[in-house]
């Protein structure tokens, strides 16, 4: 999954560009004999959020925004072009070039993946476009285009044959979609997906510490959009050792979680206000900062095992009260028994099974 995603990585580093700044960027991956891996897949992004895949494989091409359906229902040319890119044009130009950047590698290797990350960058303030169109080849840049020269530059030695070979035949193409075709759907779909993608909710922040002796985790919920930072400063400066960073994860809500752990066992509790959790947007003006207070958090977690002494207590009395009813019950139900029944008797009633129903009723 490494190899897959090695593009990928790039995007989230982009996600942390300033708000004024808009993305849309594809992700493509032709792989060669990896499991659970589609042969040919695309993602599409805006502003980081995905709303297009592709798996020319199983023939999926499906939206995953409600506005990007609207957008492309009204808009039947750029639905038909990612038909055909998705399904014919890519799949085979891909599989081309996987096969021929095996040999110029010299590889044997069976188990490969091309990818390739293209998109451009739009500021609404100043209006300046940037553009980004990259190759890697199994985790390793191979080519990337450098929009100011138009020309194409390679990122290892056995790669120059390609970007002499591109650059021989022009680049005009490439020039036009960074430029033209990219920035002019990027401001569309901003248009019409406004209200999701500039939407933003603040989280709720806890300060969580289990025992005295585990990491303090800063947790973090109910933010979106999903592009945050969350870290831990020491004296204002943001600290790396001892910290514990964690992923992004979805809510069932859409809204997202994230969680930043820091170890304190080395912490005197004099130092313990030096410490606080950050947590910001993409704007640093959106910053929430949640001090490290020992006596807080040590006293939420006195109480919470205050409150399990309790509760143990309260089960041990239940325990012995219904222990004790039940010797009770025991005790009297013996003492108002039936006499037992000789042999002779039970015998009898037991060929007689409605007299035996009566005289069990009776006792």
């Amino acid at each position: 999954m490494s190899i897959l995603f090695f593009l990928f990585n790039v995007s989230r580093y982009q996600c942390l560009f300033p708000t004024v700044k808009h993305s849309l960027v594809y992700f493509i991956t032709e792989s060669s004999e990896v499991r659970n891996i589609p042969e040919f897949m695309a993602v599409a992004e805006v502003k980081c959020t995905e709303f297009g895949y592709c798996d020319s494989s199983k023939k999926i091409l499906e939206t995953r925004q409600d506005w990007v359906q609207k957008t492309l229902y009204n808009d039947k040319a750029q639905l038909d072009s990612y038909n055909e890119l998705c399904f014919a044009i890519l799949p085979y130009v891909f599989r081309k070039w996987i096969s021929k950047w095996q040999q110029l590698a010299s590889q044997s290797e069976v188990v490969n993946t091309l990818q390739m990350m293209e998109g451009c960058e739009w500021d609404e303030n100043t209006g300046e476009v940037n553009g980004v169109i990259q190759y890697g080849y199994n985790a390793e840049n191979l080519l990337e285009f450098d929009l100011k020269t138009m020309k194409w530059i390679a990122l290892k030695p056995e790669a120059d044959i390609i970007e002499q070979d591109w650059n021989a035949n022009g680049n005009s193409a490439e020039t036009i979609f960074l430029t033209q075709t990219c920035p002019d759907w990027l401001k569309k779909y901003l248009k019409n997906g406004n209200s999701t993608l500039l939407r933003k909710v603040l989280p709720s922040i806890f300060l969580l510490w289990k025992t005295p002796s585990s990491p303090v985790s800063c947790h973090a919920t109910g933010f979106y959009p999903q592009r945050a930072l969350m870290f831990w400063r020491k004296d204002g400066v943001e600290i790396h050792e001892g910290v514990d960073p964690g992923e992004i994860l979805p809510n069932n809500d859409g809204t997202f979680q994230m969680s930043v752990g820091l170890n304190v066992s080395s912490v005197t509790p004099e130092e313990w206000k030096r410490y606080e959790c950050v947590f910001q947007f993409s704007n640093a003006e959106d910053s929430i900062i949640t001090n490290l207070n020992k006596t807080v958090n040590w006293q939420k977690n006195k109480i919470r095992h205050d409150q399990k002494i309790l509760i143990i207590a309260a089960a041990v009395v239940l325990v012995v009260i219904i222990v004790a009813v039940t010797v009770i019950a025991i005790h009297k139900m013996k003492e108002g028994r039936c006499p037992s029944s000789s042999p002779h008797n039970t015998i009898e009633l037991s060929e007689r099974p409605h007299r035996q129903t009566e005289e069990s009723t009776q006792c």
